[in-house]
């Protein structure tokens, strides 16, 4: 699907992609049939905001319908999709993704603040408990579902009770990764003319703060992967080492494995115990 309905404060995207328009299931079914049948082995549905996908359609679908429509297809492959927006995602789409056995085991849910008032002022339309109930909801669903978030830090009025509320809420999902960002005016929006612009060194402070917490978290849930044997889709050569190959797990996670003398291909699934977590990715050894 293109485009976007949501009119984030921030965001210039509905202006310069126009509103949401849904490719039809049969047309995205033909093209991912045509993958399979070509040997690709992970595909993901990409969307502004997929949670809304089929809302313009004439036909009675929804996301959660389009996954299990691809999940159907006959073929070894797996199924990704983002992003999901928090005011939009269902518990049936969770129910899909835990019953449907090629759907990644991966959410990406942006949450961009932890505090109510700067939600409200994001125009996000969701608040930092109906959030917190979403992603409970994920981990009772897929227990083993990597979390990741976007955040932004900075945003005119943001005070430091405001960020603090949004530090407290990374500590508590313990999100696998976040892509974070400092506020930038975007001409055209209405957060550009907003009053309380934050000093950039104030924004800058605070996303380090950020990340330093993030990457606490990030570092604890590879952690837990040690000592484990994961299936891990087999992508390539490292580009620093070509004695090590890459792959990543239904969860996205980046594994990384030394060869030993063995031939690997790209799309084979490689059983790989894992013995060393960093913050960005994990290490082991082929079985």
């Amino acid at each position: 699907m293109y485009g976007c309905n949501n009119f984030c404060t921030y965001c210039i995207v509905p202006y310069v992609r126009g509103r949401e328009r849904s490719r039809h299931p049969e047309e995205i079914e033909r093209e991912a049939r045509e993958l399979v049948a070509a040997g690709d082995k992970d595909i993901t549905l990409l969307g502004q905001n997929v949670d809304s996908y089929g809302r313009d359609l004439d036909e009675d679908v929804d996301f959660a319908d389009l996954i299990r429509r691809i999940n159907a297809i006959p073929g070894d492959f797996v199924i990704r999709f983002m992003s999901s927006h928090p005011k939009d995602a269902t518990e049936k789409l969770f129910r899909a993704m835990a019953e449907c056995e090629k759907c990644a085991h991966q959410m990406h849910l942006p949450v961009q603040s932890g505090n109510d008032r700067v939600l409200h002022a994001m125009n996000r339309g969701y608040t930092r408990e109906q959030y917190l109930e979403l992603v409970k909801m994920i981990r009772r669903y897929v227990p083993d579902a990597a979390v990741t978030t976007d955040i932004i830090v900075g945003f005119p009025g943001e005070t430091e009770e405001d960020f603090e509320e949004t530090l407290s809420l990374v500590k508590e999902v313990g999100f696998d990764a976040a892509y974070t960002f400092i506020y930038s005016k975007r001409s055209g929006t209405p957060a550009a003319k907003m009053e309380g612009q934050v000093p950039l060194d104030v924004k800058k402070a605070r996303l380090n703060r950020l990340m330093a917490v993030q990457n606490e978290n990030s570092l604890k849930r590879n952690e837990e992967m040690v000592g484990k044997t994961y299936e891990v889709l087999a992508e390539g050569p490292s580009a620093n080492n070509p004695n090590v190959w890459s792959g990543r797990r239904r969860t996205n996670k980046l594994v990384l494995w030394p060869t030993e003398g063995r031939t690997f291909t790209a799309g084979q699934k490689v059983n790989v115990k894992i013995c060393n977590a960093q913050t960005w990715l994990v290490k082991g050894q082929a079985e």
